[in-house]
């Protein structure tokens, strides 16, 4: 099928493809049966054929008989006539001429002949065509020779039918020969009597072959000596075909052959007529049945259009339509009936999703979608009067959940949720929750002092502790508020400020704030930010830094810790203050990580001296932790650049790593695996226990800068580094102080035994390419 074919069907509606493919069946059908007739038709047909020249045969054969006993009737009552054998004893040839006449013209004989009893003398009747003596006298030698009876014979090329009876008194006196033409009027009576063509072909003297008796038309007869010559058994004359029987003729000189021939048209006509009937017939069934199968198609494909209907209708949204045909008891019914079924049940589900899509499951109000919508609408109608939104934020609710469990939160949403909507003043107002513990308020026909009224209510509503069963809770809420129109021109736009002031009020531990645009003077540089730190790393704008680490025992530099600085192309040199933790909150510093790592690994055989290996130390964030894929990232990049894992060490923070303890602690337990030194980075600024610490696989303390730094002038400071110096070296680590800025610190380091010391008294931070020559005076130093 072609492919414009297949387009024709798809685009075919149900009824027409049913009634085609019916259609078509039943023409294979009528044309297999039609097909069978045929060839059984024909079959019949060839054979009736058969059957018809061979009883033609027996036909021509019995009229042949017929006349030669007529002949021989005639014959013998001349030879027994009185008269006629005195006539012959006398020798009258005209009383013998005159009874052969006679006789001849009695049977219808068109030849009668007197012969000698020797065949020497021969009296002809007086109307026989001139014929020599030899002829007759030929002739009489050969009938003497066979047993009483007809014969056929040739005189020229016309064949004769002979009969040749001795005429006796009582000895033998003579012969009488009597002979019938085989002509065009006997082989049309044949064709009468058997309804089958003959005709007679004789061979000349020179072997040719001339068809002398033919019923057929004169142009047809010239294929009749093929005929005898190739012995065919059918042959084809102008635009028929003929069936054909020889026979031969039994004549004295065996020259002449009976072609009988039927034609299989003629035959076959009247089954033609009866398969034309069966066309006929083939032709009304197809026509009925077409009809038959148009009105059934429609009486199964018209359901299935109106449950099709009811399909669009669904599509719509509308579920109160009625199903067609629940009461019929066929399979459409039962479909009907499906059909009924997944309509009540999508109606139901809709109902669900438009509660789960507009409606907070856990506290009964309007969620976000709800709430943004409402605000829409009533921004739509804000000719009435100006509106405020406000977001809330529960503080310190992330604690209750973790105390008093989650159950119990959910239980403390509900609670708030009834108080905060005892604030709603008229019913345009709206209380929502939008996630978590953050609830946003629609206040109509408010301003901001009215907007400040109502937050002020639900401050001190706060102030009551809130009670839910034997467990009491002391919460206070954050709020900030944006009014329409000065802080906004629609939903999303107020909503947005709205909670950029409540995340204000919730650092300044303030209550409530209004919106204003210094709140927001850094958003649109964050926005900015991300974009231009992908720029910065896909345009090489990054630079790697080295800051070095003092072996306090040999005064080598055994280490240094990679940092990574910002050369933008406008701004100069961005400090890591000012990039770092906005990629640390938006996730970017997973990026930074892997880009300081690489840039390492690329450099690290250039960075290596002949006194000593140098070990880079390299900051791991808690999205690093968190990142089940980084361990397999880390190597692909050491096996990319053929650096080992000892060649580095990997500084973490106490608090990166209490965010989530247990996948932290997968996670560096793969990377201690892999040959990774780690190391707490600002260690003593956390809230990690001792007995958690012995459990991971770090080799390093690193003590924080704020503790080494004051060292100077607090002994407070001094006994925490010290103590921190002898706790690590129990539990069989290394340390390393940061923030050293002067000998005296240095050398109370060396005192108390600190591996390492790094700070502004060996060298700031500086870019990887200076830092080889700046080692190399360092040493010679």
């Amino acid at each position: 099928m072609t492919d414009m074919a297949r387009s024709y069907w798809r685009d075919m509606s149900l009824s027409t493809r049913i009634v085609l493919v019916m259609l078509i069946l039943l023409l294979v059908v009528q044309a297999a049966g039609g097909a069978v007739v045929r060839a059984a038709v024909e079959q019949l047909v060839r054979q009736g054929v058969r059957t018809e020249l061979e009883v033609g045969e027996r036909v021509w054969q019995r009229l042949l008989d017929l006349r030669a006993q007529r002949l021989q009737e005639a014959s013998v009552v001349l030879a027994a006539d009185f008269g006629f054998r005195s006539a012959i004893a006398s020798g009258d040839q005209g009383t013998i001429a005159s009874a052969l006449d006679n006789s001849s013209a009695r049977i219808g004989a068109t030849l009668a002949v007197m012969l000698s009893p020797d065949f020497t003398q021969s009296t002809v009747s007086e109307g026989a065509p001139p014929v020599p003596h030899e002829v007759f006298q030929h002739l009489g030698t050969q009938l003497a020779r066979v047993p009483q009876g007809g014969r056929l014979a040739r005189i020229g090329p016309q064949p004769y039918q002979f009969v040749m009876v001795p005429v006796k008194a009582p000895v033998l006196i003579g012969w009488v020969l009597m002979g019938f033409p085989l002509d065009q009027r006997l082989a049309e009576d044949f064709v009468r009597l058997s309804n089958v063509h003959i005709a007679i072909v004789s061979e000349q003297s020179d072997q040719t072959l001339v068809p002398v008796v033919s019923t057929l038309p004169r142009v047809q007869q010239a294929a009749l000596v093929d005929v005898v010559r190739q012995r065919l058994s059918s042959v084809t004359l102008g635009e028929d075909i003929f069936a054909v029987r020889q026979g031969a003729m039994g004549a004295t000189d065996g020259a002449m052959r009976a072609i009988f021939l039927r034609s299989i048209s003629e035959a076959s006509g009247p089954y033609r007529q009866l398969q034309l009937h069966l066309i006929l017939i083939t032709l009304g069934g197809l026509l009925l049945f077409a009809v038959g199968s148009h009105l059934a198609s429609r009486r199964v494909t018209r359901p299935l259009k109106e449950l099709t209907e009811v399909t669009g209708v669904l599509e719509q949204g509308r579920f109160d339509i009625a199903v067609q045909g629940t009461q019929r008891h066929d399979e459409v019914g039962q479909l009907a009936r499906g059909f009924d079924r997944m309509r009540t049940s999508l109606a139901q589900q809709h109902e669900q999703i438009l509660k789960l899509a507009y409606w907070d499951r856990l506290t009964g109000l309007p969620n976000r979608e709800q709430f943004r919508d409402r605000l829409v609408a009533a921004l739509d109608q804000a000719g009435q009067g100006p509106l405020v939104v406000l977001t809330l934020n529960l503080d310190r609710f992330k604690h209750v959940n973790e105390v008093l469990g989650y159950a119990f939160g959910d239980e403390l949403l509900k609670v708030v949720a009834a108080r905060l909507q005892q604030h709603v003043g008229t019913a345009a107002d709206l209380v929502a929750r939008v996630g978590g513990d953050e609830f946003v308020i629609l206040l109509t026909q408010a301003d901001a002092q009215a907007a400040l009224a109502v937050a002020d209510r639900i401050t001190r509503g706060f102030e009551h502790p809130l009670a839910l069963g034997e467990q009491t809770v002391d919460l206070s809420a954050s709020i900030g508020a944006a009014c329409w129109p000065g802080d906004g021109d629609d939903a999303d736009t107020l909503m947005s400020r709205s909670e950029v002031a409540m995340h204000a009020a919730k650092a300044r531990t303030t209550g409530v704030v209004l919106y204003a645009p210094a709140l927001d003077s850094s958003s649109a540089q964050t926005l900015s930010l991300l974009s231009d730190l992908r720029h910065a790393l896909a345009h090489e704008e990054l630079r790697l830094y080295l800051q070095p680490k003092l072996h306090t025992a040999s005064g080598q530099i055994s280490a240094a810790e990679a940092l990574v600085r910002w050369q933008h192309p406008e701004r100069g040199l961005v400090p890591p203050m000012a990039f770092i933790p906005f990629a640390e909150q938006t996730g970017f510093v997973r990026q930074l990580t892997l880009w300081v790592f690489e840039e390492v690994a690329r450099q690290w055989s250039s960075l290596q001296s002949a006194e000593a290996g140098l070990r880079v130390a390299i900051n791991l964030s808690t999205r690093d932790l968190l990142d089940l894929d980084f361990p397999q990232k880390l190597s692909a990049i050491m096996a990319r650049h053929g650096v080992q894992a000892e060649a580095f060490c990997l500084e973490i923070t106490e608090s990166a790593i209490m965010d989530d303890p247990q996948r932290a602690e997968n996670t560096l337990n793969r990377l201690a695996e892999l040959g990774f030194k780690l190391s707490i980075d600002d260690f003593g600024t956390g809230y990690s226990s001792l007995a958690y610490l012995k459990r991971l696989p770090v080799s390093e303390l690193k003590i924080d800068k704020s503790f080494v730094m004051g060292m100077a002038d607090d002994d407070s400071d001094a006994k925490i580094v010290r103590s921190t110096i002898d706790l690590a070296h129990n539990l069989g680590l290394s340390v390393v102080a940061e923030g050293v800025e002067t000998e005296a610190i240095l050398q109370r380091l060396r005192d108390w035994r600190c591996d390492e010391a790094q700070g502004y008294l060996v060298s700031k931070p500086m870019p990887a390419a200076d830092f080889i020559a700046w080692r190399q005076r360092w040493q010679r130093r």
